[in-house]
């Protein structure tokens, strides 16, 4: 070539397309690794979580709750229906009083607080669909407890309805409107000691297809 220039521009234009390739792939295979880290930490903190009982006496910022009840509203609900509503406990002495009127709740005295997760009742579905208020209340339960667990706080389930005077106590306790109903008393707080999560896999639970793997049956109309 005559003229050396050219090939100065085309070697340089080459080093360009090679330079972008290499960051281009650099930068999906971080994002690829980014996505399994973020994958096996959300299956990891599914798989250790664990019910907390025993608390420190080391506060939960604010900051912290307001974390927690938002990853309760992101749960999924029927029909978008989010029928959720959260009472936040940190009063001592209404602490106090669930944990001695309540066997299954005595670590409320020693949380730092509790969140009662409720349903309301104007908030669901019309008819049978109403009841999926259960679940959806349920779910957002679950994502709370999740987001304890994994901002390292310990937490505890605490069931409420369908028992009928756990539901009238809680009702009555927390001034609930009639439409309002308590779910759960989620007992909150830095664990204390080190808790072990409970491996509760067993393939006998699960079914594939039918439950007695005889074909399934179509006769029944579906909306």
């Amino acid at each position: 070539m005559k003229n050396p220039i050219y090939l100065i521009i085309l070697l340089a234009l080459g080093l360009v397309v090679v330079a972008y390739g290499w960051i281009s792939s650099r930068r999906e295979a971080e994002a690829a690794r980014e996505s399994v880290a973020t994958a096996t930490t959300t299956y990891s903190d599914i798989m250790t979580r664990c019910s907390v009982r025993a608390y420190s006496d080391r506060k939960v910022s604010e900051e912290q709750v307001d974390s927690l009840l938002r990853a309760a509203m992101a749960a999924p609900s029927a029909a978008n229906k989010q029928p959720w509503r959260f009472v936040v406990v940190n009063d001592r002495k209404t602490l106090d009083f669930i944990a001695s009127n309540f066997k299954s709740m005595t670590m409320m005295s020693n949380a730092a607080l509790a969140i009662v997760v409720c349903g309301d009742m104007k908030s669901t579905l019309e008819g049978e669909g109403g009841d999926y208020w259960v679940q959806d209340t349920s779910a957002a339960t679950e994502n709370l407890l999740l987001a304890a667990h994994a901002m390292g706080l310990g937490a505890v389930w605490c069931g409420v309805y369908p028992m009928t005077d756990r539901v009238k106590i809680f009702s009555e306790l927390l001034h609930l409107p009639a439409d309002i109903v308590p779910l759960n008393c989620i007992a909150i707080g830095w664990p204390e000691g080190d808790p072990e999560p409970k491996d509760k896999w067993d393939r006998a639970h699960v079914h594939y297809n039918t439950w007695d793997g005889a074909p399934a049956t179509f006769d029944a109309a579906a909306e």
